[in-house]
């Protein structure tokens, strides 16, 4: 058959009414057995796929989630994405992704265009969002959470780690293994988990009596990150002897740096601690060191801020996994 089945059309094979093919293909609505056997019978055979924008219009509920990630080349939101979109799922959801930089203006267009697909809510992971849309949000009855990242608004929702207790974490253990020229390769400096890790981080380190050796910004940029390496260690007689990297993507960067680059041997000329514990930290030619973010924990209270089933709380808690890079 030439052009788009219609549901008129399928309801006159399968000999019902045009209501009872939208029954049937509404989550929830009733009908009986024996209809809804010959409505999917005779859409199988026409080829026929119900609109689910056109039904969202119709129900008021998209059954969509949408998604606002800055990037995807960190590796610890693939996963990430890949939980929260299986929770989705079994509660009848899925989710509308969109890519967006870190700025302000184009994060709002993003979620301009993902609001006119009627979606019942919105995680931005990463991302930001203007007070003005999110008031418009919150007039449209479109619950937002913000993942991995705060604004600082009284009202938002958020679902965080505890970024200050690991950055302190990394610096004790640092310290516990001998390292005093300890050194910092920053994140993108205008996010909340940046300025969270380096500030415990500081904080452990002043509880032991240190100051930060040296510091640069690689941005959560592998190429960044990877020109912070050659200058910090630019100076093999007045180098760091021990690094904490604001995130894993950037680490493991860092890591190829030192060791393929630079020719230093990690753990004995420096150690090296990340953040996330992504997969690859874990991988024997890396063996990342890292301060552990918990993904399931992050999906599930995601899922409970979004069905409103949970109220902000305080933040995720963080562990230390020590492997060889330390």
């Amino acid at each position: 058959m030439e052009g788009k089945v219609t549901s008129s059309q399928v309801a006159e094979r399968a000999g019902v009414s045009r209501s009872a093919v939208s029954r049937v293909f509404t989550p929830g609505a009733s009908a009986s057995a024996e209809t809804v056997a010959k409505v999917r019978q005779a859409a199988e055979e026409l080829g026929y796929r119900p609109n689910a924008l056109a039904r969202s219009l119709l129900t008021g509920s998209s059954k969509m989630i949408g998604l606002v990630v800055s990037y995807l080349d960190n590796h610890f939101y693939p996963p990430l994405i890949e939980k929260l979109s299986r929770a989705l799922q079994e509660e009848g959801y899925h989710i509308l992704m969109f890519l967006a930089g870190n700025d302000g203006p184009e994060a709002d267009a993003v979620v301009e265009d993902i609001l006119d697909y009627q979606v019942d809510g919105l995680v931005l992971a990463s991302v930001g969002l203007s007070s003005d849309l999110a008031k418009r949000c919150a007039v449209m009855d479109v619950p937002v959470v913000l993942l991995n990242r705060h604004m600082g608004a009284s009202d938002e929702v958020a679902v965080i780690s505890d970024s200050r207790a690991g950055g302190r974490l990394a610096a004790e253990h640092l310290i516990a293994r001998g390292a005093r020229r300890i050194a910092h390769i920053a994140g993108w400096e205008e996010a909340s988990t940046q300025r969270e890790r380096e500030a415990g981080f500081i904080d452990g380190l002043r509880a032991a009596g240190l100051s930060l050796f040296a510091r640069e910004v690689g941005n959560f940029v592998a190429e960044q990150a990877k020109a912070a390496a050659r200058t910090m260690f630019a100076d093999p007689e007045n180098s760091p002897d021990a690094v904490f990297v604001a995130n894993d993507f950037m680490a493991l960067v860092v890591l190829d740096t030192l060791r393929y680059e630079l020719g230093l041997s990690v753990p004995d000329d420096v150690r090296v601690v990340g953040f996330d514990n992504v997969p690859a930290a874990a991988f024997p030619a890396y063996q990342l060191t890292t301060i552990a973010q918990d993904p399931d924990a992050m999906a599930a209270r995601t899922m409970a801020c979004l069905m409103g089933r949970e109220a902000p709380e305080s933040p995720l808690p963080v562990r230390l996994i020590e492997r060889g890079s330390t």
